[in-house]
């Protein structure tokens, strides 16, 4: 049942509009929101319907068949009107949408990086790096002059998703809050499930090429057997943290294609399928590991050496989503992945989730009852910056 004042509410509403400052209050109360002092469960689309359109309370009896009806609802040039409400329930709508989208289950949309960007698809330009070039200068000489070489890497065109969500006359007569929120906690994990299901293919370097690393005019696949880069470890299964080392080694062994220096970058995230992921929790999260001595036998009853396992301070990422992606891409069983998302990975943002309405400005209202309309939206799309500090492990 709701738990808010919705009276108070509105009060704090026309405080601010006597201080010409109504922007204060929506701002206010999407901070509420946003820190959880208040949920869109908290509220009833009844009762502020009753509290911010002139004569809600009336409005909302004329809607009962027994009453004969024929009201109209209109918007008023009065303190509280109907943008009031239609403004209130899109933040409402807004936060239970964003909530959906940030479910707990979309495991790859929060690993990777965010860039914002004006640009549908872009050109992301780049030096070479300078390497070990720095020369002992003698007093009084000058410093040597080092060259930088052009470099870029091109991001895919952006995509644009989006659902409309209506709020009919029935949904506020008979308070159906509850209905609203979860048709648009389902439209954000729509959202959410779309993005999710993009980050995951450019990480698996599957179900499409849209999102492959373009370097310098040439499209590339992320995991890579031979030049211009080696990043796949064949007949590598994980099974202890020599598995992990021989990816580990791998990366290490990746020059930086400009100085060709060693790549630094420190592997953070074990990627496994549903199958694997009780074994990536062992191999991590193990408290020693036991070897067999140098010099003894390897059969028999071997000498063994106890020590603190080495393999420490990974994120061990896993998701029924991931697994079915991999089996729709093909991969063979007992692949798995490591390195690091936040660098190989970014979205490429035009904008976030946004929430437009729509009030009673349509036939819609009329011919079938629909007051509101709320079109949530998000575009971008997911790009491979970085292939070399990502490894490919095969069974």
């Amino acid at each position: 049942m709701p738990t808010i004042n919705h009276r108070t509410i509105r009060r704090f509403y026309e405080a601010a509009l006597r201080d010409r400052n109504p922007q204060a209050f929506y701002d206010d109360f999407s901070e509420a929101l946003r820190r959880q002092e208040v949920k869109p469960e908290d509220f009833s689309l009844r009762r502020l319907f009753a509290e911010f359109v002139p004569s809600g309370r009336e409005l909302l009896e004329s809607w009962n068949p027994r009453s004969g009806g024929g009201v109209q609802l209109q918007e008023a040039n009065t303190a509280v009107d109907l943008a009031a409400f239609s403004n209130i329930t899109g933040q409402v709508v807004y936060h239970a949408i964003l909530a959906g989208m940030q479910s707990e289950e979309l495991v790859f949309s929060k690993q990777v990086r965010t860039i914002p960007t004006a640009f549908d698809g872009e050109k992301i330009p780049d030096i070479g790096g300078l390497g070990d070039s720095a020369e002992s200068v003698a007093e009084g000489q000058p410093y040597p002059t080092v060259g930088v070489g052009e470099d870029w890497i091109e991001t895919p065109p952006t995509v644009k998703r989006g659902l409309i969500v209506p709020v009919t006359r029935e949904a506020i007569f008979f308070d159906r809050t509850g209905i609203l929120l979860d048709r648009c906690r389902e439209v954000g994990e729509v959202l959410g499930l779309a993005k999710e299901k993009r980050i995951i293919d450019a990480m698996i370097d599957g179900n499409s090429t849209a999102h492959r690393y373009k370097w310098k005019g040439t499209s590339y696949a992320t995991y890579q057997a031979s030049t211009p880069w080696v990043n796949i470890k064949a007949s590598n299964p994980l099974s202890d943290w020599t598995s992990v080392d021989g990816a580990e080694q791998t990366l290490a062994a990746i020059p930086d294609p400009h100085t060709g220096e060693p790549m630094l970058s420190t592997p953070k995230h074990l990627i496994v399928p549903r199958d694997l992921l009780y074994t990536a929790r062992r191999v991590v999260n193990a408290t020693e590991v036991s070897v067999a001595s140098p010099g003894f036998a390897t059969s028999g009853k071997p000498s063994q050496t106890s020590a603190a396992n080495p393999v420490s301070g990974y994120s061990i990422l896993s998701s029924q989503l991931l697994s079915s992606r991999m089996t729709a891409a093909s991969f063979a069983a007992g692949t798995w992945l490591l390195g690091d998302l936040r660098r190989a990975f970014a979205y490429m943002e035009n904008w976030g989730i946004a929430v437009d309405q729509r009030g009673d400005d349509s036939d819609l209202a009329f011919e079938r009852d629909i007051l509101l309309r709320f079109k949530a939206s998000e575009r971008g799309a997911i790009a491979t910056l970085e292939p070399r500090v990502m490894c490919k492990c095969t069974a």
